[in-house]
């Protein structure tokens, strides 16, 4: 009997962006496949290759996956599972 595959694959779920990010992409959300948040990011940039504000946008970003903050942690550290959201969350103003 093989033993279960246990390597990190493409996982699906959706990327939602608010204030200048969902300006930026042009859209309020989409969906994603990806095995990390590094990949989910690039293959949005990606996407939106001929919006060159929406990469600007995501440099200055912070995001939460299934609403828990990323902070400070390496994207390609952060992994996906099936299903979860990715909010793009662009600074605000105001207070």
């Amino acid at each position: 009997m093989a033993a279960p595959d246990t390597a990190a694959g493409p996982a699906a779920g959706t990327i939602r962006y608010w204030a200048a990010a969902k300006a930026a992409a042009g859209t309020a959300e989409e969906p994603y496949r990806a095995a990390t948040l590094a990949d989910a990011l690039a293959a949005a940039r990606e996407r939106h290759a001929l919006r060159p504000e929406f990469a600007r946008v995501l440099l200055r970003s912070s995001f939460l996956v299934d609403g828990n903050p990323v902070g400070t942690r390496d994207h390609t550290e952060v992994l996906l599972t099936d299903g979860p959201t990715v909010e793009v969350l662009p600074p605000f103003a105001g207070g």
